[in-house]
């Protein structure tokens, strides 16, 4: 049985199953999390490095939810910035960004499984090549399936400018796609 999110508020709200309410986050959100960080950070490792700190963080701020949004969403914006702080990490341990960049596709072309469709990491690649915002706008829209509200929320932009971003986002993936797929397979 699937535990509700005003369930899980109560619990972490209240001092005694403060500890019960976080396993139930965790729990209700680990896998999706999980994912959302991954396809930012590209690397398992640090993807649930990154996911375990969003729960350290989400733990240590609870007392900042607001209940105005729902508990995903705050917990996704809290996972986004960690990701972005981990990529962001990654760009400065680089000499410039052109290799952080390199390094990110690569990245995806390692831990790609032996069974993946070229596709899949042509998709992949595309995405890692994308600035930030369009970057994560894509990836909460394609893959997450969030409306523009949620994403806006997150992220703290406008939904207009979401949806700039994401059809921009969508041209330069097909593009990278067109121009990659005959040269790469």
């Amino acid at each position: 049985m699937k535990i509700k999110d005003a369930d899980i508020i109560a619990l972490m709200q209240n001092p005694q199953t403060l500890e019960k309410g976080t396993r139930a986050m965790m729990d209700a959100y680990q896998s999706r999390l999980y994912w959302h960080i991954r396809r930012i950070v590209v690397d398992a490792d640090l993807a649930q490095d990154t996911l375990q700190e969003t729960f350290i963080k989400a733990y240590q701020n609870f007392h900042q939810f607001k209940n105005d949004s729902q508990l995903y969403t705050w917990l996704y914006r809290i996972a986004t910035n960690e990701a972005l702080q981990q990529i962001n990490k990654l760009k400065r341990m680089q000499k410039t960004d052109e290799d952080a960049d390199y390094h990110l596709q690569n990245l995806v072309a390692d831990n790609a499984e032996k069974t993946s469709d070229e596709i899949q990491i042509l998709l992949q690649k595309a995405i890692q090549s994308l600035p930030e915002k369009q970057k994560l706008v894509f990836t909460m829209r394609y893959y997450d399936d969030l409306p523009y509200e949620e994403i806006s929320k997150i992220v703290d932009m406008s939904v207009g400018t979401l949806k700039t971003n994401y059809h921009y986002a969508k041209q330069k993936v097909e593009d990278f796609i067109r121009e990659n797929y005959e040269t790469d397979f």
